[in-house]
């Protein structure tokens, strides 16, 4: 049955400190089925208490996004210290009870520069994955060398049963949205085991547009989306990011719960 959840990066910020514990304030008034929860930089020399403190509010992290840099220190060939990172993420995640794991293998200005080096060290995420019960899923981020589907294909090569995450504004940021439906990229719907639901408002690779924006204040296509999706069998997780506080850390949960409501919608039209 289809889970709609929030990301907590959409949540916990800067602004308010990233003071995760400011979950149990928030987490009731969201009208979602769980959360995503996203690791900061900062967090792993405490990351057991904020794995354990996570367990203990009970609320259900059925996936996690993998602390964004890992992959930039892939990239920059700093493997031990990534690999020791994606480790931390990874107990993480098992402790949580996270099953899913998303991860940008390539992030930042330094991107996609090195995919061959990338491709390398994939299998021993893989490995460290699967020894914590994890499944690694690969998201289809921004790239300044090629583009998401094209490193998409190049790991399918490489690894015919890797996972994916497809993200619906990354997609449309490099016109790849409409890919999604074409008979040339069928093969990689079965590998594809989570979505992010954001929307787009700028034009194609439109680095000065590249705010997250909550459903229905871009121009993706949803009605088109989601009956795609629920025509492929996909009956999952689906998780709204669109950063919901300001400068202040103030929450706009209208904002968010219009979201949910808004995927709800968009699954369970015939």
């Amino acid at each position: 049955m289809s889970k709609i959840l929030c990301s907590t990066g959409a949540l916990i910020g800067r602004p308010n400190g990233r003071n995760i514990r400011l979950l149990e304030e928030i987490f009731p008034r969201l009208n979602c089925d769980g959360l995503e929860f996203m690791f900061y930089s900062d967090w792993y020399v405490n990351w057991k208490e904020i794995a354990d403190y996570l367990v203990s509010t009970g609320y259900p992290f059925p996936t996690m996004h993998c602390q964004k840099t890992v992959g930039e220190l892939i990239t920059q060939h700093d493997d031990e210290t990534a690999l020791d990172h994606f480790e931390i993420n990874c107990r993480v995640a098992s402790i949580i009870g996270a099953r899913k794991m998303v991860m940008h293998l390539w992030n930042g200005v330094i991107s996609d520069s090195d995919y061959p080096h990338s491709l390398e060290i994939y299998g021993k995420l893989r490995s460290i994955a699967e020894d914590n019960g994890v499944d690694l899923l690969i998201e289809n981020v921004l790239c300044n060398r090629k583009d998401p589907m094209t490193r998409w294909k190049e790991l399918l090569e490489r690894y015919p049963d890797a996972g994916l995450i497809f993200d619906t504004k990354m997609a449309d940021f490099h016109g790849q949205l409409d890919m999604i439906y074409s008979d040339g990229c069928s093969y990689m719907i079965p590998h594809i085991r989570h979505y992010h639901v954001n929307d787009y408002g700028g034009g194609y690779m439109d680095w000065s547009n590249l705010k997250v924006l909550p459903v229905g204040a871009g121009h993706i296509d949803f009605d088109r989306f989601f009956g795609f999706v629920k025509k492929t069998g996909y009956d999952d997780t689906f998780t709204v990011e669109a950063t919901a506080f300001g400068k202040d850390g103030i929450i706009d949960y209208d904002m968010l719960n219009d979201c949910f409501a808004a995927v709800r919608r968009y699954l369970t039209r015939p």
